[in-house]
């Protein structure tokens, strides 16, 4: 091989190799623009935003998104989202969106966390009834009454309501993120209407207590009252409810079968015999 066909097979190769660079240099450029797209204007958190907070003007900022990458319900004008309340945390950077936010001139604070049809109650706590301090916003507890029932002497505890939200521990709405306990004198719970009466009489009847219970858990339980009585063995639980009564059908008596009769035939020559009739002696009277 002379070295005027090594020198052609040189140029070659560094055509074909300049060539190849030069297609995949354009691919690249070709898809440059989508990547590096503008996209749409869209409203998210400039930092950290608290449960309760107000949202103001330093609260947000623009930034562009893809069109395509963006949830349902952001907002891209920040009219749109001054004033509102906050109801779920928001991190920094984060999409504003209608489900984080109170409705439309609700406010701020523990109101715009309360739905509509529901009513938040507070009840006075300490560190034991508050579970030592571990029931907080964002927990669910059942809430026990202990106290004397009209017509008895000694006390009963009972389920009063199960599976209540707590939204407000003190003046604080958003749960610690350290898990910490935080032990205050009042927790806020969102309740029905209903629900609210029977907790406001249950805390004037007796003893209110606490129950953190998982909020994974939100199986209502039908439990028993519990009394002194139970606690010890041998002792005597709180009675059942009473269940309705099932009247037996009435029977009615059979009629009393004859007594026996003992026939005896008497004969007499050659006359037709005579029968003569006995009672049988019953076998329950004595011989």
């Amino acid at each position: 091989m002379n070295r005027t066909r090594l020198l052609m097979i040189g140029v070659l190769a560094l055509a074909l190799g300049a060539f190849v660079s030069l297609l995949v240099y354009k691919n690249l450029q070709g898809k440059g623009p989508s990547n590096n797209e503008g996209g749409t204007d869209v409203i998210v958190a400039a930092d950290d935003i608290q449960v309760g907070a107000r949202i103001e003007e330093h609260n947000v900022r623009t930034a562009k998104f893809p069109p395509s990458g963006l949830p349902a319900g952001a907002y891209s004008k920040r009219s749109q989202v001054m004033g509102r309340g906050v109801i779920i945390p928001i991190s920094r950077g984060e999409f504003i969106l209608p489900t984080k936010l109170a409705p439309e001139n609700a406010g701020s604070g523990l109101p715009s966390l309360i739905p509509p049809g529901m009513r938040a109650v507070s009840v006075r706590v300490n560190e034991v009834v508050s579970v030592a301090g571990f029931v907080g916003p964002g927990t669910r507890v059942d809430i026990l009454l202990t106290g004397t029932p009209n017509g008895s002497s000694e006390n009963q505890t009972t389920t009063v309501l199960q599976n209540v939200a707590v939204i407000a521990s003190g003046h604080t709405l958003e749960r610690n993120a350290a898990g910490e306990a935080q032990n205050t004198p009042v927790i806020t719970l969102l309740t029905s209407p209903e629900d609210a009466e029977r907790l406001t009489l249950a805390s004037s009847e007796g003893k209110i207590q606490l129950v953190l219970r998982n909020p994974l858990d939100t199986h209502q339980d039908s439990v028993d009252p519990a009394n002194a009585r139970g606690l010890y063995k041998g002792g005597t639980p709180v009675a059942a409810k009473p269940h309705t009564p099932v009247h037996a059908a009435k029977h009615k008596a059979e009629p009393l079968a004859p007594p026996s009769v003992l026939s005896v035939e008497v004969y007499q020559g050659d006359k037709k015999p005579d029968v003569v009739k006995f009672p049988e002696e019953s076998k329950d009277e004595p011989k």
